[in-house]
């Protein structure tokens, strides 16, 4: 990671920090919580801000989008339609080509184990296609 990467992954961590401050409910609790499963997942992620004030995780590439919404937290992988997901945490956008979603409603637990697992395949898939591409050259 460059030092511009870092210092904008900087920026981004304290805008991500003061978005679930200003939420106060379960929504900024259970963002919280997603995000320090994908920063233990990928201590490598790099956290940005776009969209709106949209938080987002990559590593070589998007990994997912973390959105509130009043009766929901949706967390979008960018290629979920390319992950196993066999402990079905993918709930919404499962029509899509590319991108699936996970809904996370008010008291509602997520599967850290099955999660975990879900962004290292996404990180796993990223690295892997820049991998392929540098090899081509």
């Amino acid at each position: 990671m460059t030092s511009e990467e870092k210092l904008a992954g900087a920026a981004a961590s304290k805008l991500i920090s003061e978005k679930i401050a200003e939420l106060g409910d379960w929504r900024g609790e259970t963002l919280a919580a997603v995000r320090a499963l994908i920063k233990e997942a990928d201590p490598e992620v790099l956290e940005e801000v776009k969209w709106r004030g949209t938080p987002v995780w990559s590593h070589d590439g998007g990994i997912c989008t973390g959105e509130t919404y009043k009766a929901v937290v949706k967390l979008t992988f960018f290629k979920g339609a390319a992950l196993k997901d066999p402990a079905k945490l993918f709930n919404s956008s499962l029509d899509g080509n590319v991108r699936r979603a996970i809904d996370i409603h008010e008291g509602e637990e997520i599967d850290v184990k099955a999660f975990k697992t879900l962004i290292r395949e996404a990180v796993l898939l990223n690295t892997s296609g820049k991998k392929k591409a540098a090899k081509n050259k």
